[in-house]
């Protein structure tokens, strides 16, 4: 058990629990203790405590004979067996399971193992008709803790050949660029582990690839917090804050939600202009000469003119955006030169990007192929758009191994994808490094 110093338990130096520490649980659950108290004792978080004890919690039936329902004490159902010589409620026969039978049954549930302690230990109610209940039991935590630990820590379980093959199928894709995601949905079938083997394998060096290939091989440090003094909304957020988006997203569950931002190569040079559809995750990439006003507002004019005001209206419905300069006069992308509304802008709070995270997260894969520090100033149309169909053929976890432009071509207008020279890319060719813009463009 652990060692209880002057001033309280003494903090667990070990990453993991112990049988110690699982004994401890154990008798404490029976002395129906909090989580916060166990946790306090044995130096973890009390989340700790909660996930061990759902993770380990034993199954055991209570052995009777009928399954009892929650309506059991009021039920005056008779002949659901359609034995006629029976006189006996259904709800006392020992013979059938009323749940068998009726269609109204209703299993009863206690609290206790939907919320914590999730267990029966300590249940004081010997009434319980609950038929099947859990146990959490130390010692056998401690086997199934044991069972695992051994399993990960096994080496390579492959022959040579398999691994072999398995290091020429992956590796040559990682060296293009291309995540684990989009691999397993690509492949799945062909390589026959999961993503833990894969990246032990890369660590043991089993492969050509290495860690280092993994397009993002990184740590995050905790997020700092920052006391930023109410300060008065400028004019162009007056409605338009990420408030007034919450409030306006509640009243219009259905509208379309397009996130906008733009990437700077150098100061003062050609910028990406980016549009991201929530509904779909598939991101529009413009390249534009300036970071300016006029300029985005000229993508817009041009989209509309092939779109028409009212398609334009339906899938630009909500725009978010940040606050950049080249977006501070939002009548001028709300509405069009005739003074039709063709969209609602709304702003990010100021240093809250994460407001927009699919935006953020795809602007990852553009500096896979774009390095910041890197200029703009010799990048053309054509390489921005084969950059954007290798970004859109990337598989992703969010989509369950489908790629946002096979999405897009279900939801969003042909004229929109033609006339952004969106295209597919074949799964194996996807390419998120920067020798994709030294290819010969097609």
């Amino acid at each position: 058990m652990p060692a209880v110093g002057k001033g309280g338990p003494m903090a667990n130096t070990h990453s993991h629990l112990t049988l110690s520490d699982r004994i401890y649980i154990e008798q404490a659950l029976e002395r129906r203790m909090k989580f916060k108290e166990i946790a306090v004792f044995i130096g973890k978080d009390p989340t700790t405590v909660s996930k061990e004890i759902r993770r380990h919690r034993v199954v055991k039936e209570s052995g009777r004979k009928t399954a009892l329902c929650e309506n059991r004490s009021t039920c005056t159902k008779q002949h659901m067996c359609r034995q006629k010589y029976c006189n006996k409620l259904c709800g006392k026969c020992t013979l059938h399971y009323c749940h068998s039978y009726c269609k109204d049954y209703s299993a009863p549930i206690c609290r206790r193992l939907t919320s914590p302690p999730y267990v029966c230990n300590g249940c004081g109610i010997r009434s319980c008709r609950q038929d099947i209940k859990y146990y959490y039991r130390a010692q056998i935590a401690e086997n199934n803790y044991r069972e695992v630990l051994s399993d990960t820590r096994r080496g390579i379980n492959k022959t040579p050949l398999e691994l072999d093959n398995l290091d020429r199928l992956i590796s040559p894709l990682l060296k293009q660029g291309q995540p684990l995601n989009h691999i397993f949905a690509t492949h799945e079938n062909e390589i026959g582990c999961s993503r833990r083997s894969i990246y032990h394998y890369l660590e043991q060096g089993a492969f050509s690839a290495g860690s280092i290939d993994l397009p993002r091989k990184v740590r995050y440090k905790p997020r700092k917090t920052r006391q930023h003094l109410e300060k008065p909304v400028p004019g162009y957020r007056v409605e338009r804050t990420y408030k007034d988006f919450e409030r306006y997203m509640e009243n219009h569950p259905e509208a379309n939600v397009v996130e906008m931002d733009t990437v700077e190569g150098s100061k003062g040079g050609p910028v990406l202009l980016t549009m991201l559809f929530r509904s779909c995750n598939f991101m529009l990439i413009f390249l534009l000469a300036r970071n300016t006003q006029a300029d985005v507002c000229e993508t817009f004019e041009a989209m509309e003119l092939v779109l028409g005001t009212e398609k334009m209206r339906e899938l630009f419905e909500v725009i978010l955006t940040d606050n950049g300069p080249e977006f501070k006069n939002p009548s001028l992308l709300e509405r069009n030169l005739s003074g039709q509304r063709r969209a609602h802008i709304f702003y990010c709070d100021p240093m809250a990007s994460w407001q927009k995270g699919r935006l953020e997260k795809n602007h990852e894969f553009i500096r896979y192929i774009l390095p910041k520090g890197r200029p703009f100033t010799t990048l053309t149309k054509a390489q921005v758009v084969t950059m954007m169909n290798h970004i859109n053929s990337t598989a992703r976890a969010s989509l369950n191994g489908r790629t946002p432009f096979e999405l897009a071509s279900l939801l969003l207008p042909d004229t929109l994808l033609s006339w952004s020279g969106a295209a597919a890319v074949p799964h194996d060719e996807v390419l998120l490094k920067p020798r994709l813009l030294k290819m010969p463009l097609s």
